[in-house]
């Protein structure tokens, strides 16, 4: 949702494990969303997220292409991808990797070693790998996996572990049911996620749509010095 994965570089689609349990008959087979990003209101990019399970295994791929003058500038799209099992308890990523501005970055989770294997800007490091991990593309569809009602939105807080690909951090989330949101496509009853932080960190807002199976509806980022980025949804399709 990466959520989540286009800002030149900058913007991470943050996303959070809701729950422990998994409800596979509730969780789309495939799915596929369009997004508008958005800088104060000023539209970036248009960003296709698919995702697909198959024979045990998941594919999420995203694609960003710039619009306008700023495809002058960022004539190549960018490209994330995320492969790995669907488990008992969810997704459980094998590979991330991503092409943007000419360069590139992977993430090769190694579980029995339990160790994260990360390569970018020609570096190449290993970060222990705590169980339950996802990445930035992973963690949008283990949403799917994980969460059973808008009920199971009330616990206090919820904690997770994500890769961008270039480090490993930890996360905290609260969330609000039933908080009800108009998208360029239709209004949505939502699940209202908001990330706790320090007062020089970035803010950090999600709407999930059970509806479509919690697809992420809508990400805003609001950024130290105040710019805010929004990730919007113009359509979603979903497949069960």
């Amino acid at each position: 949702m990466f959520l989540n994965g286009f800002l030149f570089g900058r913007f991470v689609f943050a996303l959070l494990l809701l729950a422990a349990g998994a409800v596979h008959a509730a969780a789309p087979v495939s799915s596929t969303v369009t997004y508008n990003l958005l800088r104060n209101g000023i539209q970036l990019a248009v960003i296709t997220e698919q995702f697909e399970v198959k024979d045990g295994a998941y594919r999420a791929s995203s694609v960003a292409h710039a619009t306008g003058l700023f495809a002058l500038v960022q004539r190549d799209p960018a490209r994330y991808i995320s492969t790995g099992a669907l488990t008992a308890e969810g997704l459980r990523p094998r590979r991330f990797e991503g092409h943007h501005r000419g360069k590139s970055m992977f993430a090769d989770f190694d579980w029995p070693a339990a160790r994260l294997n990360l390569a970018h800007d020609g570096l190449n490091h290993a970060l222990d790998l705590p169980r339950g991990a996802q990445d930035r593309l992973s963690i949008m569809y283990q949403l799917m996996y994980a969460v059973k009602s808008a009920e199971q939105a009330r616990a206090p807080h919820m904690d997770f572990v994500m890769t961008n690909g270039r480090k490993l951090e930890k996360y905290r989330y609260t969330a609000t049911p039933g908080v009800t949101i108009d998208t360029p496509f239709k209004r949505l009853d939502t699940i209202h996620l908001v990330k706790q932080r320090a007062a020089d960190d970035t803010g950090t807002e999600i709407w999930l749509a059970p509806e479509y199976g919690n697809v992420p509806v809508k990400v805003l980022i609001i950024e130290e010095d105040g710019v805010r980025f929004e990730q919007v949804a113009t359509h979603v399709e979903v497949k069960r």
